[in-house]
């Protein structure tokens, strides 16, 4: 069983909430969410919001606060191979009222189809929030080049300002 090892980034200004479904071995390593270097989470969100790509840690974490953005993921401890999504059992979910008992989210948004699926399964019969699901930033979702994802994504912007 493995436990979540990142913790949320948010603060009381925060008015999008993305949700991924549990962090990749990469991101596991790098001890922040989306690190693995084929990702295109953080070159389609600066893109979005017309700001140069966050690096570091400190990058990225001052770039979703700047933008009024809070990351986390559904997952809170889950059986997984790897970074296969599709491997995924026994999950537990996170407790999302850390973040919703302080910000005035506006809208949540999950970053892929698994995300999606965990969000309904585990988080909406008892939140009853609907959420967004937009296309997965993943490297393994490839149909989807980086300015549809970009495109897609732009819905966010609105929302976070």
């Amino acid at each position: 069983m493995l436990a979540h090892p990142i913790a949320p980034v948010f603060d009381k200004d925060s008015k999008v909430l993305i949700l991924g479904s549990f962090p990749s071995v990469k991101s596991r390593e790098e001890g922040f969410f989306y690190g693995h270097p084929q990702n295109r989470f953080w070159k389609v969100t600066s893109q979005v919001f017309g700001e140069e790509l966050p690096v570091t840690i400190d990058e990225k974490k001052a770039f979703l606060i700047r933008n009024h953005i809070a990351v986390w993921d559904v997952i809170g401890s889950c059986e997984i191979e790897g970074s296969s999504d599709s491997s995924i059992r026994n999950v537990t979910v996170n407790d999302l009222s850390v973040i919703l008992d302080t910000a005035d989210i506006r809208a949540i948004f999950l970053n892929g189809k698994k995300a999606e699926q965990y969000y309904k399964k585990y988080i909406f019969p008892a939140l009853k929030r609907d959420a967004v699901c937009l296309p997965s930033t993943s490297p393994a979702n490839a149909a989807w080049s980086l300015d549809k994802l970009t495109d897609a994504w732009k819905v966010i912007k609105d929302t976070a300002k």
